[in-house]
């Protein structure tokens, strides 16, 4: 009979994509599946995340594995989206659905919450979470205190949704860094302790004891002995294997529908300023700040793409051959103007009353000024996060790698710093099965796993 392999369960959940890994003994990737689940809907019929069928997709790829005869399960870990809270009672069951974070909350309630506890801006610098409703995961808690009182007086824990998930395998509540630190409006970070608001509204008692990310509870199934990771927010996952293997200081810009600058090397408190340019800290996985910068990067870039493709009579996909033309960029740069009207990012830039695409003669032309201005808001984001901190290095991944006017935008501006695109489809997988492992990663493991290639700057004939 041949040896079962030990590997890993990664159980990554996004929004969008839920995605199933195994990692072999060196964090090799042996299976991966995704699914998407269909949403369900609330009370008030906002659209949410169906918790029955995610359980059931859980538990259906998990017992494929213990009755698969080749592996031999030796951790299971959870990373997943993070402003969400699964509401337990006294007996463990879930008393409310998993509330979207893009869900509004009504303005007398918010309203309320700042006319007892400060203002905006204050509890946004002191929680280092920009004031977005849901988003702020402890304004749920103060939502269902005054808005569902009756739900509210049978909550016994309520847990993050990776804790959640660790729940289902454990039956033990806990909180873990994170979570609590993404944006939550519950940690003060000066204070290093929850924020004052949620002792005075006494939902202290309903988050669990705060253990290390790395913690994890010894089972057993079906006579398998186990670890069970506490689960992991995704952003501080993807961002944990460049920590653990890097030693000198970097920036990591994660682009996506939000792209967001990640320094986990700058532990200065934030100000009124850092607030109004959307900046805000996640935690590392020992509790220390990591300053983030974001804007609604690639939601813009499809909004406006979509515009182009309409305007110039390409198909959508076209975008994605363009290639840097340094001609036309340096005309465009000659005679530097706004002339697209953004939707979807707030940071401060020129605003114009419309678009105007008949300026230019050609799609390329076009989507070249798009990028140029979109680039703009990245450079004042990315030198947001970097402050006073010390670094030489930018690691950029997720889906602007492959845009090429973008690489090479980013080469240029940044050419004082080491600019290297990395490629990693496992990205908030891979940290989830590292924090609970043991074993140490030296420098080359990024250039194993992830494709790292060192950008070089652009030399400008001028």
């Amino acid at each position: 009979m041949s040896k079962k392999k030990k590997v890993t369960i990664v159980f990554d959940i996004g929004k969008t994509n839920k995605k199933f890994f195994l990692f072999d003994k060196n964090y090799k990737e042996v299976v991966r599946e995704y699914t998407e689940l269909p949403l369900t809907t609330d009370e008030d019929g906002y659209p949410t995340e169906d918790l029955v069928a995610l359980q059931n997709w859980i538990k259906d790829n998990f017992n494929a594995i213990l009755d698969d005869e080749n592996f031999e399960v030796k951790a299971i870990n959870f990373s997943t989206y993070g402003a969400s809270f699964v509401h337990l009672d006294q007996k463990g069951n879930v008393l409310t659905p998993l509330y979207n974070y893009t869900k509004p909350i009504e303005e007398e309630i918010l309203d309320l919450f700042y006319e007892k506890h400060g203002s905006k801006l204050k509890i946004a610098r002191e929680t280092a979470s920009p004031q977005a409703g849901m988003l702020n995961s402890g304004l749920q808690l103060f939502w269902l205190k005054y808005k569902h009182p009756e739900v509210f007086k049978k909550i016994r824990y309520s847990l993050h949704l990776p804790q959640y998930l660790s729940y289902l395998f454990t039956g033990i509540c806990v909180s873990e860094f994170t979570s609590i630190g993404c944006h939550t409006n519950l940690w003060d970070y000066d204070k290093a302790d929850y924020h004052d608001w949620v002792y005075e509204e006494e939902i202290d008692h309903m988050l669990p004891p705060i253990v290390p990310t790395s913690a994890s509870i010894n089972t057993s199934y079906r006579n398998q002995k186990m670890k069970i990771g506490v689960g992991i927010h995704d952003s501080s996952s993807a961002l944990l294997p460049y920590i653990l293997s890097k030693k000198e200081p970097f920036l990591l810009l994660s682009t996506g529908t939000w792209s967001i600058s990640l320094n986990p090397f700058n532990d200065e408190s934030l100000t009124d300023e850092d607030i109004e340019n959307n900046c805000l800290n996640y935690m590392r996985i020992d509790g220390k700040r990591v300053k983030a910068s974001r804007f609604f990067m690639g939601n813009e870039y499809k909004i406006q793409v979509e515009k182009l493709c309409a305007h110039y009579g390409k198909e959508y996909g076209y975008h994605r051959e363009v290639k840097f033309d340094q001609d036309l960029y340096l005309r465009l740069m000659k005679h530097k103007a706004v002339y697209f009207r953004f939707e979807g990012i707030i940071l401060k830039r020129k605003m114009i009353s419309a678009t105007d695409l008949n300026s230019f003669s050609t799609f390329e032309e076009a989507y070249h000024q798009l990028m140029i201005e979109l680039m703009d808001l990245q450079i004042h984001t990315i030198k947001n996060a970097i402050g006073n901190s010390e670094i030489q290095n930018i690691y950029i991944d997720g889906g602007f790698t492959d845009n090429d006017v973008f690489m090479k935008l980013m080469s240029h501006h940044f050419h004082h710093y080491n600019v290297m695109s990395t490629h990693s489809p496992l990205g908030s997988a891979l940290g989830a099965s590292m924090v609970i492992s043991n074993k140490k990663i030296d420098e080359t493991f990024l250039q194993q796993h992830y494709q790292m290639k060192v950008l070089q700057p652009l030399i400008f004939n001028l």
